[in-house]
């Protein structure tokens, strides 16, 4: 989902072992026998978040079409406003009091605490049908413990965003290793031109996904978790962003403050890393400066992960522990997340695999005419396997806040993964889970 209030981190893998990790805070299984509502018809209900602005096919316009062609499995669309946090708690409510719907969008990242929450449904007996409509990858992101609770929706793998023309002005191209971004960052930032950003207020989406791109975090061994934020990709991330704002090579805009989008309008910032979604927002931010000089690159080898990269955002849709309809539900929900161009349109990265998703025309334009879906779904198929703990936007706020003091100069950029640890740990503790240290 394209908004500000998707921060959501893309890539959950599947957790082995965690129905014994998580014993007694897992989900129901539901029976396979087909019970109606009225007349012979199922009634289905799903919950989103997509944006559903003008110029997008409606989500409720979407759901008409199938329900003109399944007059006996109606489904019934609702959108929250809300933020993902506040649809999780309303989610828990629902559930309890019996009036939660059969389907909801849920972040990837958020998957793991509402896993916990006993909040879903086990449908990999319906679940296994559709896999091939997906990428492996995205499907795997709405597994726990080699277990389906849905169908992936949209992704968020990371690439380079950069003014091609502005390269070519300065006489060069995108970087392949570190070192030689971080010499080419220092050249041109004495230019007044900046490649690369670093965006406090996205570490703990961006940078877990970069640093976890190499190797995760978190795993379930035992009954137990085990945590480690610290890994080589973790120092490699740490120590290639230290370099940056030592050399004040990178600028330190927040991504989500006017500051960052005055950056793009004022010719000084010419390259950064974001995720795939943000193609539309990239768009709105730039006010249309250099638009048909940009393009889209795949990241280099810059945080140790080889030619890997991460995630940063992307929702499946679950399927609800109330649902008594969970066989049409997932019957639904494959259709849905599979009307590619529809769901372009509201700017998502689909993660369906049965029809290439088309470059809508103004992105297009933007982009110098570039295939730019072309390019997300190489990095797609290109991100590495990143495993996401209950509770994980606890983790992040943190990485944020630990961020912006790196950004300041109180604080080293090797301090967010330090405190992502410490914070890691205690959040599954209060959780009640247990964990190996």
């Amino acid at each position: 989902m394209v908004s500000r209030n998707k921060r959501i981190v893309a890539a959950f893998a599947a957790v082995a072992a965690m129905g014994m990790g998580l014993a007694g805070c897992g989900s129901d299984t539901a029976g396979d026998t087909k019970t109606t509502d009225d007349g012979g018809v199922v009634n289905i209900t799903y919950m989103h978040r997509l944006p559903d602005s003008e110029g997008m096919t409606l989500v409720n316009d979407i759901v008409a079409k199938w329900n003109k062609q399944h007059p006996d499995i109606q489904v019934k669309a609702t959108k929250f406003d809300g933020k993902a946090s506040d649809m999780i708690k309303k989610l828990e409510t629902d559930v309890k009091s019996g009036e939660a719907p059969d389907l909801a969008q849920v972040g990837y990242a958020e998957l793991p605490e509402v896993f916990t929450k006993g909040l879903l449904q086990d449908v990999t007996q319906y679940a296994e049908q559709y896999k091939n409509d997906f990428a492996s990858g995205p499907y795997s992101l709405v597994q726990v413990g080699g277990k389906a609770y849905g169908l992936p929706q949209d992704t968020g793998p990371l690439v380079y965003f950069y003014n091609k023309a502005e390269f070519e002005k300065l006489g060069i191209t995108v970087p392949k290793t570190a070192d030689e971004l971080i010499e080419t960052a220092k050249k041109t930032a004495a230019q007044g031109k900046y490649i690369m950003t670093f965006t406090p207020d996205e570490a703990g989406n961006m940078i877990s996904g970069l640093a976890g791109a190499s190797g995760g975090w978190y795993k379930v061994k035992g009954d137990s978790w085990v945590v480690n934020t610290e890994t080589d990709g973790s120092k490699a991330t740490a120590d290639f962003y230290q370099q940056l704002l030592d050399a004040k090579a990178a600028t330190t805009n927040p991504r989500w403050d006017p500051s960052f989008d005055a950056s793009i309008k004022d010719g000084s910032l010419i390259g950064t890393v974001a995720a795939a979604w943000e193609a539309p927002l990239f768009m709105t931010s730039s006010g249309g400066t250099g638009s048909g000089e940009w393009q889209v690159a795949q990241l280099g080898d810059w945080f140790g992960n080889g030619t890997k990269t991460g995630a940063n955002g992307g929702s499946g849709v679950a399927v609800l522990k109330n649902s008594k309809h969970p066989k049409e539900a997932m019957e639904f929900l494959d259709w849905f997340n599979t009307q590619v161009p529809d769901l372009v349109s509201q700017g998502l990265v689909p993660a369906a695999t049965t029809e290439d998703a088309e470059t809508p025309s103004e992105w297009s334009t933007f982009f110098g005419g570039q295939d730019i879906m072309k390019e997300f779904k190489t990095a797609n198929n290109n991100m590495g396997d990143f495993t996401y703990m209950p509770g994980f936007s606890a983790v992040a706020a943190k990485m944020n806040e630990t961020a912006a003091k790196a950004t300041d100069g109180s604080g080293k950029v090797a301090d967010i993964f330090s405190d992502a640890q410490t914070t890691s740990v205690d959040t599954l503790k209060n959780f009640g889970l247990s964990v190996s240290e």
